[in-house]
């Protein structure tokens, strides 16, 4: 677009043939020409007063001075100001050729202005808090502009950097009290990016906690915000923790799963049997589908596949989360804040007045939850839940040491789901295993044939680590009417649970494994790390 001075002098110019026929019919006292050159020469003056506001060319000391001077004599003191610096920064060693690249980078930008809120580069990341505001302008308004440029160049490239390694968290963590350490977690393992000065890290931690809305000045007390990243047309969420630490602030950086709106079953690496069974479990009206296990196990993942399993045209789907990790269309999504006193069962009993057919519970804390939750179940509604432990048998425990009774337990739940993930083997580098002869002689003995196990090497590709991606593996319990029975009327099933269900949900687990291996998909180092 063209520049709006240049626009207007276009204007006068196109008019100049008319105006002159009408000076001379009206015999004026006065030049058109020297008209227009006025003009031109006012307009001149207040674009120049206006650009030496942020014109590398002009002092700090000596800004507002040039401002007031620019309304007068605008381009000429521009054009010395460009003398001065040009004479200054050549780096041609002739002054008439920098002179005239300097003059034309100048024009190029009057001709083609840039917004300066706006990327040089359509597309770059860009970071954005919760009320839309981009950090490129929450830091501008800040007195050390130098330092605050390096300190967003130096955020926006770490956040970069992160999704681009396909990052699931961000951790920075004081070292020393001149050092911090920035660590991503990447397919579950920590890995060591850098190691920072602390001044530039703490600038760094302060531009995160400014575009998630938390308190800069407070170092000490733990904190929690969220920002969003844009990069073309792609959106990431992500949550931020904070906390004082030795030597400094910690600061741990969630990557949200931006992609579990439109992730299925199948895309977990779950098998056809076990997809089936899952599939008859949320295709009936009523009852709990319970998913448990270890923090980082993909228990979310899975949930959101389970959502788009669900026609939500015809269903009126609801969800409680803490917080909303993607955006599913047609549904309801209602976000925990303890601050507004929205808590899980709080939301529960409002969401159970909504005329449901679905509700999902992002996860099951306390008492009060599983109950409502459990209850909802037996109602008709369809009920989608996941719970914090090791497996299947614990979560039946889990809730019956929250207080929830054995009758009520046994009739609201349908599935229990107990998951892991393991990482899968890069494919661009993995190779037949080499195994101890005790140790193939072992694994044949249990049926598995050793020349279909690889193991890992590493490559660029996968950062040399032997993996790139995960794959979930899963145990069922189905509820059927032998096990209802048994959790109704039995008084000392949480202990008999408790010893014989983890032995044999370990078990399971550890078959789904092998069955990963045999395909050549993971490795046995993985399943051991993972199973034991």
């Amino acid at each position: 677009m063209p520049h709006p001075l240049f626009s207007t002098l276009a204007l006068v110019v196109a008019g100049l043939p008319l105006a002159q026929a009408e000076t001379s019919a009206a015999g004026l006292p006065f030049s058109v020409f020297a008209l227009v050159v006025v003009v031109g020469w006012v307009l001149a003056c207040l674009h120049l007063a206006r650009q030496a506001e942020d014109s590398p060319l002009v002092p700090n000391s000596y800004r507002s001075t040039i401002q007031v001077a620019s309304l007068w004599l605008g381009p000429a003191i521009f054009l010395a100001l460009v003398l001065a610096d040009t004479k200054k920064t050549g780096k041609t060693g002739n002054p008439l050729i920098d002179l005239i690249y300097r003059i034309r980078d100048e024009a190029a930008h009057l001709f083609h202005p840039r917004n300066a809120e706006e990327p040089d580069d359509a597309d770059s990341l860009r970071l954005f808090d919760a009320t839309g505001n981009e950090l490129r302008e929450i830091q501008g308004h800040g007195q050390h502009r130098g330092e605050d440029k390096s300190s967003f160049e130096l955020t926006v490239q770490l956040i970069d950097q992160a999704l681009a390694h396909r990052a699931s968290d961000i951790l920075i963590d004081p070292k020393d009290p001149t050092t911090y350490t920035v660590r991503f977690r990447i397919d579950g393992m920590l890995r060591n990016l850098r190691d920072m000065p602390s001044d530039s890290c703490r600038a760094v931690i302060n531009s995160i906690k400014a575009v998630s809305n938390m308190d800069i000045s407070e170092r000490r007390r733990p904190q929690d915000g969220a920002f969003t990243a844009r990069k073309g047309t792609a959106t990431v969420s992500f949550r931020v923790a904070s906390a004082g630490a030795l030597n400094g602030e910690k600061l741990s950086i969630r990557v949200l799963n931006h992609n579990a709106g439109s992730f299925t079953l199948m895309d977990a690496g779950i098998p056809e049997r076990q997809r089936t069974l899952i599939s008859e479990a949320v295709d009936k009206p009523s009852g709990m589908v319970l998913i448990c296990g270890p923090t980082g196990s993909g228990k979310t993942t899975t949930l959101y596949s389970m959502l788009n399993q669900i026609d939500r045209m015809s269903h009126n789907v609801i969800t409680v989360e803490d917080p909303i990790e993607a955006f599913l269309p047609e549904a309801s999504q209602l976000e925990i804040n303890a601050k507004a006193d929205i808590t899980f069962a709080s939301a529960l009993r409002s969401i159970l007045r909504q005329d449901p057919d679905v509700i999902c519970v992002g996860e099951i804390r306390d008492e009060e939850t599983a109950e409502i939750a459990l209850r909802a179940a037996q109602t008709g509604h369809l009920v989608l839940a996941t719970i914090h432990c090791d497996s299947n048998a614990t979560a039946l425990v889990r809730l019956l040491d929250l207080g929830i009774s054995p009758m009520l337990l046994s009739s609201g739940l349908s599935l229990v789901l107990s998951q892991r993930l393991l990482r899968r083997l890069c494919d661009h580098c993995k190779r037949p295993a080499e195994l101890p002869p005790n140790v193939a002689e072992s694994l044949r003995q249990k049926g598995i044939d050793v020349k279909r196990l690889f193991e890992s090497v590493g490559c660029e590709h996968c950062g040399g680590t032997g993996y790139f991606g995960r794959t979930a593996i899963c145990d069922l319990l189905p509820i059927t009417n032998e096990l209802r029975a048994a959790i109704a009327q039995d008084a000392a099933i949480a202990s008999r649970l408790k010893a014989d269900g983890e032995r044999q949900g370990r078990s399971n687990l550890r078959t789904e494994a092998f069955r990963r291996a045999v395909a050549g998909v993971t490795s046995l180092e993985e399943i051991k790390r993972v199973v034991g």
